[in-house]
């Protein structure tokens, strides 16, 4: 369940951030540095960075170099950067190290307001996938898909931790709502150009409708290098499907806030309650025949 202090309490103000991260850790901190510190004085209690927020490379295996554990200084700085900002911070899509040298996790590092990490969750399913007209992506190649479902509570309400190819596996939505009870969906993701046009908003709004689950959706924007190029459109949708918040320029850095009101979600599944309506978990007569 939602911990006491979310459920009753004032809608929390949460910002979704729109960037486009470089192949330098430092410059990537640095504009991490600004917005947090430009979200705060906005009043966001809860900001959320998109996929790889810290590192974009233009060569293959590059990140894997950059691998560190939790514990390592990079995430040490977004740690630092949490306590001194005063918030908590989803950054998805961090190079966690992996079981080898070859490999890394892509993981969603969710850190609280004393600059703890409080969850972290191993992407599940990895982006290997020949995008019409654009490339060819393997992302297994270098990285370890997770096994793990994570939700954890918060202030913001009880959170479902994915991350960007995720997105278009429904079922782990509705684990994360029905087996976990997540009142607030986070998806930071790199979406391609390409994928982005066609398919971002319409899946992000199904998973909140699907779901009756917020929606926040922190995105990479733009070109990082000569290789790659990201769709933008950093949005959040509440738990009727509505878009609430998003930056005026799909392409820009910046952040787009809105305020969480979780009495919207009671209401949603109270009106429609498909929780108690639906079927397929319960025993179901298959029509196969053996």
């Amino acid at each position: 369940m939602a911990s006491a202090s979310a459920a009753a309490g004032a809608p929390a103000r949460v910002g979704v951030v729109q960037m486009t991260s470089v192949g330098d850790v430092d410059a990537n901190y640095a504009t991490c540095f600004r917005l947090a510190k430009e979200a705060a004085a906005f009043g966001v209690k809860f900001l959320c960075f998109p996929e790889v927020f810290s590192f974009i490379g233009s060569k293959d295996g590059e990140s894997v170099k950059l691998a560190e554990p939790l514990d390592g200084p990079i995430m040490q700085r977004y740690c630092s950067l949490a306590k001194e900002s005063g918030m908590w911070l989803s950054l998805g899509g961090f190079q966690e190290k992996g079981p080898d040298d070859s490999h890394q996790y892509n993981t969603h590092v969710l850190i609280d307001d004393s600059g703890k990490v409080r969850s972290s969750y191993q992407k599940i399913h990895l982006f290997d996938v020949d995008v019409p007209g654009n490339m060819v992506y393997k992302e297994s190649r270098f990285t370890t898909a997770g096994n793990t479902i994570v939700a954890v509570d918060s202030p913001f309400g009880r959170l479902g931790l994915t991350v960007c190819y995720d997105l278009r596996f429904p079922e782990l939505y509705q684990i994360l709502r029905f087996k976990h009870e997540a009142q607030v969906l986070l998806v930071p993701s790199a979406f391609t150009k390409v994928t982005g046009e066609a398919h971002w908003e319409v899946l992000l709004r199904a998973r909140a409708i699907e779901t009756q689950c917020y929606v926040i959706a922190a995105a990479q924007a733009g070109k990082h290098n000569e290789k790659r190029e990201s769709y933008g459109d950093s949005i959040i949708i509440d738990p009727w499907g509505t878009v609430i918040a998003r930056l005026p320029d799909r392409l820009s850095t910046g952040f787009a806030v809105a305020d969480l009101d979780l009495s919207k979600v009671e209401a949603v599944r109270t009106r429609m309650p498909i929780s108690e309506h639906r079927k397929f978990d319960s025993d179901w007569k298959s029509s196969n025949q053996q």
